[in-house]
């Protein structure tokens, strides 16, 4: 991971933020995103959540196991596996609405506020930093976690301009390119070399899916 990850997620979510924000996604606020079974206020309140979650994981207490690779995260992730009705899925579902109940304006003004404290919390953390994944019962370094929800960032403001038609905003050149390693490296695992080579370079005998997530 680059060594500058954490000015990375802060930029990444400033552009969430400003998504968020966007009068597109208020118009479609209750309306279907995207993702399957997912509205556009659920997606809006996932998005959100990926900074807020950040102070959850560096106030949790739990073990101070060696912290896994960020690839392992996903190579455990249960929600990899199974499908959208799944209550793994369900449940994520459900945060996020709850997340984004009191509207379009109060989710923004909580983001923001909560990436202004993050600057200056992320700051004073020592780079060796682990943190408890409660949810996943996982231990990782602050700047492996860091790199988990620049992924989502970065994935779901693409899901989120989609469902309310406005472009996807770009992000810092070095946070995209971190973020499609690590789906590459995922992608491979999932469906070989062959496959992910052939869908970068041979339209002709490109695979269906790559699909990394």
């Amino acid at each position: 991971m680059p060594d500058d990850i954490r000015a990375l997620f802060l930029s990444t979510a400033d552009t969430a933020i400003a998504l968020l924000a966007d009068p597109a996604v208020g118009a479609a606020w209750d309306g279907p995103s995207a993702l399957p079974e997912m509205t556009v206020r659920a997606l809006a309140g996932h998005l959100a959540q990926q900074v807020f979650v950040i102070a959850d994981v560096l106030a949790a207490e739990g073990p101070t196991d060696d912290p896994i690779p960020v690839i392992d995260h996903y190579r455990r992730a249960a929600w990899r596996k199974v499908d959208v009705h799944d209550p793994v899925n369900t449940r994520v579902r459900e945060g996020s609405e709850a997340v984004a109940a009191d509207g379009q304006a109060a989710l923004v003004e909580r983001a923001r506020a909560a990436a202004d404290e993050l600057a200056k919390t992320l700051a004073a953390e020592p780079a060796d930093r682990r943190v408890y994944f409660a949810r996943a019962d996982w231990v990782l370094t602050l700047d492996g976690f860091l790199t988990t929800r620049l992924l989502e960032l970065v994935v779901h403001c693409d899901d989120l301009a989609a469902s309310v038609g406005v472009d996807t905003p770009p992000v810092d050149p070095e946070a995209y390119r971190t973020v499609v390693d690590l789906l590459v490296r995922l992608s491979v695992e999932r469906h070989g070399q062959p496959a992910v080579l052939r869908a970068l370079t041979r339209a002709e005998r490109a695979p269906a899916d790559i699909t990394a997530l």
